[in-house]
């Protein structure tokens, strides 16, 4: 299952004939570049360097394409792998793709310009890239076009072209008239190109100087790669440009690494590309990292780790407020870019994340973190919700409890009490009665009433102890003392709480008392409760033989729910002929 749901989407039918008629178009263009260079005298080095460029950037680009088919990155990659055979085809002898391939031989470098500059989202950003791009096409559309009007291949020497090649040509679209110009128009020509690179590698540093550090951590390979090849792409002009250009291994050497940085580029985007993708595989973790119940600072942290923006705000809904607020209590606006809105499965708003606009490109990456987020504050949420219902249900029972107390003790109880009166009025009535037998039946009735009266108190007391709502825990437990089976000694505090608080604290005394005369084997128990900052803490300790386990009985399990219930913990240590302590802390701030 994980591996199915971790292999590539597969593209729908209209991305899969670009993809394809694309793939071809790049399988032709380095067909016919290959068989031209071996025509124009490549050795067969030169050739599979020239090939593995082109082929890198096409490979690159329909990979990119396939993953990430709403950005323009992967076609431009495509259009480069392609645009770099093009100045080949001066190689084959055909007089119009000579032609082509003259006008057309620098075209890979305005591409290379447009990608540069519209890294990683395939769109330049800002009107002077736009401009600086428009530039490059332009001068090589207009100065490849006068160049190849002035190119005569059987005058000019072959340093005007990278290709070795005596007899290539003839030029379709050579002007005689012109030939005269082709040395002025080319050193313009080459003299912009090397202009052009100087401006790109300017830029590509202002935008290193001013891209986000999460911009810069998700791209870091790609951008170096392309930095290098630019500055390989201006060594290559200034070598052209030289008066007696170096030959030899420097020339050769330059040329290898120019090539192999062109490689590097796409390269490089594939790597970030698949960390982007490995970026989305920690998502899994992250509902772990943020634990059972996170607090604000702690999601940030944890989502500006998997996102790889330090500088990540997380506002979350405040209903109150009517807007996002931050860990520090300042609001984070839902306007703007950068910024992700996570609504809650119910639809309501839930947090907002903001973020490095550059995160944007990579939305798969913010929807698995937007679930994650909403998982973890849903949890929440769904136990905070419990909680208060749980309370609600505890503080109802414990209401009932108190309100069946009364009602025996106003009602049965004292029924009960008037009907012994009674009993005894009519008995003295009798006293001169000659039948001794009704007297004996009035007594038997008169302790009937009595043994059900003691009982009817102690269900009473069982259920809620009249003197815990009168008097306290402190005289409650007190009087729990007095009636239990082995000696009791309570400190306890002169302090009200909570009724609900007083009331668990109580009951809980009760079961450990009730397991110390079934179980414990004890000569004494003490009992202390006493207020810890913002919490009660009553403990019972005994000398019994220990060995109580939460795990065994139902009893302690219930004490640890019931504890639970209100927010409050329950320790139990109970060690093996060692007696038992157990602590329960409730909140009672």
């Amino acid at each position: 299952m994980e591996r199915h749901q971790n292999r590539p989407p597969v593209p729908p039918g209209p991305l899969r004939i670009r993809l394809a008629a694309a793939a071809l178009a790049a399988a032709v263009s380095a067909s016919a570049g290959a068989w031209a260079y071996h025509r124009a005298g490549g050795s067969a080095g030169d050739i599979a360097r020239d090939l593995a460029v082109g082929l890198a950037y096409a490979g690159g680009g329909l990979t990119a394409w396939w993953h990430r088919p709403a950005n323009r990155t992967g076609p431009l990659m495509v259009a480069e792998g392609v645009a770099w055979f093009l100045g080949n085809l001066q190689g084959t002898g055909v007089p119009a793709l000579f032609a082509v391939g003259a006008w057309w031989e620098a075209l890979n470098m305005a591409v290379l310009v447009h990608l540069v500059l519209s890294f990683p989202d395939g769109r330049p950003g800002s009107a002077p890239a736009r401009r600086l791009v428009v530039f490059s096409y332009g001068l090589v559309a207009v100065g490849g076009l006068l160049r190849a009007l002035t190119y005569d291949p059987a005058v000019v020497a072959v340093e005007a072209t990278y290709l070795s090649c005596n007899d290539c040509g003839p030029n379709l679209l050579h002007v005689p008239a012109l030939a005269g110009f082709f040395t002025p128009v080319d050193t313009v020509y080459r003299a912009l190109g090397w202009l052009l690179s100087i401006v790109l590698v300017v830029a590509i540093v202002r935008r290193w100087q001013q891209a986000s550090v999460a911009r810069r951590r998700a791209l870091l390979p790609a951008w170096i790669a392309i930095a290098i090849a630019s500055a390989f792409l201006l060594w290559d002009l200034l070598l052209l440009l030289l008066p007696s250009p170096p030959a030899g291994l420097l020339q050769s050497a330059v040329f290898l690494l120019s090539d192999v940085t062109q490689v590097a580029v796409p390269v490089a985007f594939l790597v970030g590309l698949l960390r982007m993708r490995l970026q989305r595989a920690e998502v899994g973790d992250l509902v772990m990292d943020l634990g059972s119940d996170p607090d604000q600072d702690r999601l940030r942290a944890a989502l500006g780790r998997v996102l790889g923006d330090p500088g990540l705000r997380l506002g979350l809904w405040a209903e109150e407020k009517g807007e996002y607020v931050d860990g520090s209590g300042q609001s984070v606006r839902g306007d703007g870019p950068g910024r992700t809105r996570v609504d809650s499965s119910r639809g309501t708003p839930l947090a907002l994340l903001h973020h490095d606009p550059a995160l944007a490109q990579d939305p798969a990456l913010l929807e698995a973190v937007g679930a994650a987020l909403r998982l973890a504050l849903e949890n929440v949420w769904l136990r905070t919700q419990a909680k208060e219902v749980t309370s609600r249900i505890v503080r109802a029972a414990d209401a009932e409890r108190g309100r069946l107390e009364r009602d025996l003790h106003d009602g049965a109880q004292a029924r009960l009490v008037f009907a012994k009166m009674a009993l005894r009025r009519v008995d003295r009535a009798l006293a001169d009665h000659p039948d001794p037998s009704l007297r004996a039946s009035l007594a038997e009735v008169e302790e009937s009433l009595t043994l059900a009266l003691e009982e009817l108190r102690g269900i009473a007391h069982g259920i809620h102890p009249a003197v815990l709502t009168r008097e306290g825990l402190g005289p409650a437990l007190t009087a729990l003392a007095q009636q239990a089976a082995v000696p009791v000694v309570v400190a306890a505090e002169p302090r009200r709480y909570d009724p609900v608080v007083e009331s668990t604290a109580y009951f809980t005394v009760c079961e450990a008392l009730a397991n110390v005369a079934k179980h414990a084997r004890a000569r004494a128990v003490s009992v202390s409760a006493r207020h810890t900052g913002d919490r009660l803490v009553v403990e019972t300790v005994d000398d019994g033989i220990g060995g109580a386990d939460t795990a065994a009985g139902s009893g302690l399990r219930g004490l640890a729910d019931r504890l639970a219930a209100v927010d409050g913990i329950l320790h139990v240590d109970s060690p093996a002929g060692g007696g038992t302590r157990i602590r329960a802390e409730l909140p009672c701030g």
